[in-house]
């Protein structure tokens, strides 16, 4: 039975709750329980700065560095401004509005038919106009908190920017080493495998072999060779996004001293959490919960338009002929034609029914994603286990097949396999350890990760 579901609490770090909102239509006990229970993770608070768990300066700098210049991020932050500066005329409007206006005329009553004197007259004006809307129906109040939330829903769009920021600062980073642990390990099998076709060469020179083997070794150097070109490329590629990341032209990367051999490993498994610190921390649900109060105020704002509206102005003014001071009062009140106001009403209420739709989109999308990427890090985890044994194995394989075959015990085509082996055993771990890299930057990604780095949001 679904039961409906109100994480108030969990939410309570986007902002009090400025109107009464419908909750989302989520199963509590499964939203904020425990996520899959992996021998690769445990159950704790997620720290904001998670990368910090490699132990590695050099990607603790370039996080730093991106998320102090990403061009990305200055795009928020003005339209965080924006926002900011929306909510702080929303809640002037509430006050009393003030005017000073003033003239001055100079009336030449040589142009005048009846004048007696061609001596010019001069006329001053000064006034100080005042109106004050006391909103009896909560317009200005209902919008003034849907500009709140507004701009609460902007922080969590910053928010989530960081987290994306981050997550592919370390992801950049992760793809540069992995790219160099590939392309040493490739480097080291190109060694063994070109020593190999030297003593084939010296055995066909002594009759020992057929040039059949000889090809066969020369191919299977050659194919090795062929995976460091992507390997390069895979380098520069992250390169790239680093200098991007960090708001530089990727011309600049060509000039980066970046020294990493191998992808980053935590020193602990990964922590998670639970369903609720992830409600409390993904921006993405906070984001959707400011948008719903938004849409919810602006109801009141729709509202209020059946009522009428009452303004209470008055001015007071030096004027050339004396000292004059007015109060009118203005009620105004779209009757009995409301058709337009209702429509509008009812435009406001199906845009918070679709807002409470969505902060059940952002809750599941939350969930899956975790869930999904413990999942994926999970089992590539098992699988890097497996391949580092096969590649122990393959070793083992390829030495002995070597000294089989120096004995002349067996065919060279052994030997050649053997070396196969060997090659594909080595890159595939080296792409599985990359692969495991890679996941935990997603799992620390899906958990929200890296939002509360770069100051306050406000």
């Amino acid at each position: 039975m679904i039961r409906r579901f109100a994480p108030i609490a969990a939410l309570a770090v986007a902002g009090c709750m400025t109107a009464p909102l419908p909750p989302p239509t989520i199963a509590s006990a499964t939203a904020t329980g425990a996520f899959a229970s992996l021998p690769t993770a445990a159950i704790g608070p997620v720290p904001n700065d998670w990368w910090r768990l490699y132990d590695d300066p050099a990607l603790d700098r370039l996080v730093q560095a991106s998320l102090a210049a990403n061009a990305d991020l200055r795009v928020a932050y003005a339209n965080l401004d924006g926002a900011r500066a929306a909510l702080r005329q929303a809640r002037a409007a509430r006050l009393p509005q003030t005017t000073i206006e003033s003239a001055g005329t100079i009336d030449n009553s040589a142009t005048q038919p009846s004048a007696s004197s061609n001596v010019p007259t001069t006329d001053y004006d000064l006034a100080l106009t005042a109106s004050w809307d006391i909103d009896l129906f909560g317009r200005l109040r209902s919008g003034a908190l849907a500009a709140g939330a507004d701009a609460d829903a902007q922080a969590a769009a910053l928010d989530s920017l960081r987290v994306a920021v981050v997550a592919d600062t370390v992801l950049a980073y992760v793809d540069l080493c992995g790219a160099t642990r590939a392309a040493n390990v490739s480097g080291e099998i190109i060694a063994v495998q070109e020593r190999s076709v030297g003593v084939v060469r010296n055995q066909l020179a002594a009759g020992e072999v057929s040039p059949l083997e000889v090809s066969q070794a020369a191919s299977l150097l050659e194919s090795t060779r062929a995976t460091l070109a992507p390997f390069g490329a895979a380098r520069a590629n992250a390169l790239y996004r680093i200098a991007t990341l960090q708001g530089r032209p990727p011309a600049e990367a060509r000039g980066f001293n970046i020294v990493c051999n191998a992808p980053p490993k935590l020193r602990a498994a990964v922590p998670v959490g639970d369903g609720q610190a992830l409600l409390l921390r993904r921006p993405d649900i906070r984001e959707a919960e400011r948008r719903l109060a938004a849409a919810a105020a602006r109801i009141g704002v729709a509202r209020a338009d059946l009522y009428p509206r009452v303004n209470l102005g008055g001015a007071v003014g030096l004027l050339t002929g004396g000292f004059v001071a007015t109060a009118s009062p203005l009620i105004s009140w779209a009757f009995p034609n409301q058709a337009p106001a209702r429509a509008r009403l009812e435009q406001a209420r199906a845009t918070e029914r679709a807002a409470l739709a969505g902060w059940d989109v952002a809750v599941l999308r939350a969930l899956r994603e975790v869930e999904t990427a413990l999942a994926a890090y999970d089992g590539e985890v098992r699988r890097n286990r497996a391949l580092d044994a096969a590649r122990v194995q393959s070793a083992l394989y390829a030495r002995r097949a070597a000294a089989r075959v120096r004995l002349g015990d067996t065919a060279f085509l052994i030997q050649f396999d053997a070396e196969r082996a060997r090659a594909q055993a080595a890159l595939a771990q080296a792409q599985s350890d990359l692969t495991v890299a890679q996941s935990q930057v997603a799992l620390f990604r899906a958990l929200g990760g890296g939002w509360q780095t770069n100051g306050p949001t406000g």
